[in-house]
């Protein structure tokens, strides 16, 4: 089968002919119909897993997290799955040969839920890792209805999942995010937006006096982001190395997106009925997999590529 694979000393991806696999034990088969392109594909690309010890040096990684399809085959003791049903997957192990971005992939059947009949394949592929990273995030986070979160990033595929996620539990959303995307931000749930740029956590004191009761940090500003929350609020941040300190008694955590099947099947149910937005840049054959991770480098990006067999 073609999978797609970050060679090491390359940056660039390359489409490779690799043995398929057959699901072991508890796993199961999926016929790629679609997987989306994400940052953390191009940072395995560029070796940053290897280099900060995630995970230990190999010739080849493949690449790929979110992937939509069909069950095309299951191994010893998975119930609920049959050949031929349409599902969405995560896989969310970094020291892999080949990941999603393939003509099939093997997930553990935990990390695999059915997609809801109205749902395209190429709108869920952009569903599993961004959406549970959100949904993730904001169980870390603890919130209540009436609550006030700050969404850095929330443009963003995180920051505007956890902005729809957040408003839809009752909380009181304060997007921070280009000047641009305010009336999509608004439109998605937000209560208010906030401009990113100089004397951020002032400006949004002004609007939550004392300071907002959390914040997710998808743009990774750290104690700029910290600073706009109030003395034992809480923190989040999505990346290794991007959580500032816990000052004034906050809690900070980190979000390790972890594989759920059951919940991405939610998040896709919710996404078919109107209530989660997947935004998608664009589609690309898996065979011209490089146009899709060059096309993030030129900025503006909303939404992810998405690459089909």
């Amino acid at each position: 089968m073609r999978a797609v694979v970050a060679r090491a000393g390359s940056p660039v991806v390359e489409v490779v002919d690799t043995p398929d696999r057959e699901p072991g034990p508890g796993q199961v088969r999926i016929r790629v119909a679609a997987a989306a392109v994400n940052p953390v594909d191009s940072m395995v690309l560029e070796g940053a897993p290897v280099r900060f010890g995630l995970v230990p040096a190999r010739e080849v990684f493949g690449l790929g997290w979110d992937v939509a399809g069909e069950v095309a085959g299951v191994g010893a003791g998975v119930t609920g799955f049959a050949v031929g049903d349409a599902v969405l997957g995560l896989r969310d192990r970094l020291d892999v040969r080949t990941g999603a971005q393939a003509e099939f992939v093997v997930l553990d059947a935990d990390a695999v839920g059915p997609l809801p009949a109205g749902l395209d394949a190429v709108a869920a592929a952009t569903i599993p890792l961004n959406g549970l990273t959100a949904w993730q995030g904001l169980e870390l986070l603890d919130l209540a209805a009436g609550d006030t979160l700050v969404v850095t990033g929330a443009a963003g595929a995180v920051g505007g999942f956890t902005v729809e996620l957040a408003a839809a539990r009752g909380v009181r959303v304060v997007a921070v995010a280009g000047a641009a995307d305010e009336d999509f931000l608004r439109g998605v749930g937000a209560e208010w937006f906030v401009a990113r740029g100089p004397e951020l956590a002032d400006r949004i004191r002004a609007i939550v006096p004392g300071g907002a009761d959390a914040a997710l940090d998808a743009a990774m500003l750290g104690p700029d982001a910290l600073d706009a929350v109030r003395g034992g609020g809480a923190f989040v941040a999505l990346n290794a190395g991007a959580a500032p300190p816990a000052l004034r008694g906050t809690r900070v955590h980190h979000v390790w997106v972890r594989a759920d099947g059951a919940r991405a099947a939610e998040l896709a149910a919710l996404a078919d009925k109107g209530g989660l937005t997947p935004r998608v840049a664009g589609v690309v054959p898996l065979a011209d997999a490089a146009e899709a991770y060059a096309r993030p480098t030129k900025g503006g990006l909303r939404g992810r590529w998405v690459l089909v067999p």
